[in-house]
């Protein structure tokens, strides 16, 4: 059985790839605003202007729009370099009718914005940059070269020079301050969808597992009937065959694996009941060493402090808690210089498991975004080491699941590393056991072992 890609560079890829008729349906938008407000200019106001040129152009950007849904059906997705080619055309069509409608003293130069916008929101920083300068240059010769403001009579408003550099510097200053923030914006809000995404990809292997059960037990029912059939065979030709002979060793060795098949089946159907006994539950030491264990090989000692009152907490096995933990255990592993400190408390109310390496701690720009997704850094700076952070994420996503609450700090003087502190309520860490006495049988059993 494979599984999706759900790797960050696939999953932001498939994410930014623009529709066309996205593009398409704003540029319709665009065109019948400026349709209306070079009419509404012409007729209404009654100011001169070049009406049939300005209605040229516009009918450019309406051809194409036609072409576009002509040559391709609405579900078509852009590439980068394709929408970034349909954007610089808006900015470009938009700069012609600006020349002629009075350049950057005409207030309709604020819409230079706008493809930046859609570009920061939806493309690369590198292709939000190449747009970004071909509007500002675009703006900057518009504010030397252009035609009149369209104006009623000979009395045209002549603007000082140092207001048309503020309008520029308006505009230039918008086209960044805007670009980047959209641009931040929409990263976050991209990553935190890949590593929702991510997230439940993680979550959807763990119940392929865990339906494996079910799926057994439905195999183990349907097997019953031509099982038993073929022992009423069986039974007949012992009944029917010499006592002695070659045909008699072949029907018992027959009968002999149809009494096997019988108890694998038995097996098979008993794998989905609420008492899955003891190996159906961990106590709290079981689960830090299941936790722990994968981890050893790589010659990292593990320090195990274990303080509370009798009993232990005993909590169900579950897949997503135990991915959660280990991957903690794992990057712990991975920056401690020497040892990795775990220490587990409980009481009648709490659980608490700190999880703790002597490495170089968390930057602290890395600290205060701690558990946040595709959270990286260069190769070599501090704790991330070019990491993206998903692991953590996914992590503290699914112990979140399980009621659990995650403290990220660095360990205090003189001591040095990172320490992650893991909350359970008691009663959220020991939630699904059964309430007949079976937690307490398997939590003595499971006592014994240790």
């Amino acid at each position: 059985m494979s599984f999706p890609d759900f790797s960050a560079p696939a999953l932001a890829r498939s994410s930014r790839h623009l529709r066309l008729d996205t593009l398409v349906r704003l540029r319709w938008l665009a065109i019948a605003g400026q349709s209306l407000a070079v009419t509404g200019v012409h007729f209404g106001l009654g100011f001169p202007l070049p009406f049939g040129w300005c209605f040229s152009v516009i009918a450019v950007s309406a051809w194409l729009n036609i072409a576009l849904r002509i040559r391709f059906p609405l579900s078509h997705r852009l590439n980068d370099r394709a929408a970034t080619a349909l954007l610089g055309f808006d900015i470009a069509q938009l700069a012609a009718l600006l020349f002629m409608t009075g350049g950057l003293q005409n207030p309709f130069a604020i819409l230079f914005l706008a493809p930046v916008m859609i570009s920061a929101t939806a493309l690369p920083p590198q292709r939000t940059l190449v747009l970004g300068l071909l509007a500002m240059g675009l703006a900057t010769l518009l504010s030397r070269y252009h035609l009149p403001l369209p104006w009623a009579g000979n009395d045209r408003p002549v603007l000082p020079a140092f207001y048309q550099l503020g309008n520029w510097a308006a505009l230039v200053l918008g086209l960044g301050f805007t670009g980047i923030y959209a641009w931040r914006v929409a990263k976050e809000a991209r990553d935190l969808s890949d590593a929702l995404a991510a997230t439940e990809l993680v979550l959807a292997r763990e119940q392929h597992l865990s339906q494996l059960d079910g799926l057994a037990a439905a195999a183990a029912h349907e097997l019953g009937t031509p099982l038993g059939t073929i022992a009423l065979v069986a039974r007949e030709l012992t009944r029917l065959a010499p006592p002695e002979g070659e045909m008699a060793e072949d029907i018992a060795l027959l009968r002999e694996q149809v009494e096997r098949c019988r108890g694998i089946l038995g097996k098979l159907s008993s794998l989905q009941d609420e008492d899955a006994g003891p190996l159906g539950q961990l106590t709290l030491r079981l689960l830090i060493e299941e936790t722990a264990g994968p981890q050893r090989p790589f010659g990292v000692p593990f320090e195990i402090t274990m303080t509370g009152d009798k009993p232990e907490p005993v909590c169900r096995r579950n897949p997503g808690m135990i991915y959660g933990l280990g991957n903690i255990v794992d990057n712990a592993v991975d920056f401690a210089r020497a040892t990795v400190a775990i220490t587990a408390e409980w009481n009648q109310s709490q659980v608490v498991l700190v999880i703790a390496d002597d490495g170089p701690g968390f930057p602290p720009d890395v600290l205060m975004r701690a558990g946040d997704p595709y959270l990286s850094r260069g190769a070599g700076e501090g704790r991330a080491g070019g990491g993206l952070g998903l692991g953590l994420f996914i992590a503290k996503t699914l112990l979140e699941r399980g009621g659990a609450t995650l403290e990220f700090s660095n360990r205090p003087a003189p001591a040095s590393g990172a320490s992650i502190r893991i909350t359970w309520s008691r009663d959220d860490f020991e939630a699904d056991l059964p309430s007949d006495g079976g937690t307490q049988a398997g939590a003595s059993a499971l006592n014994e072992a240790d």
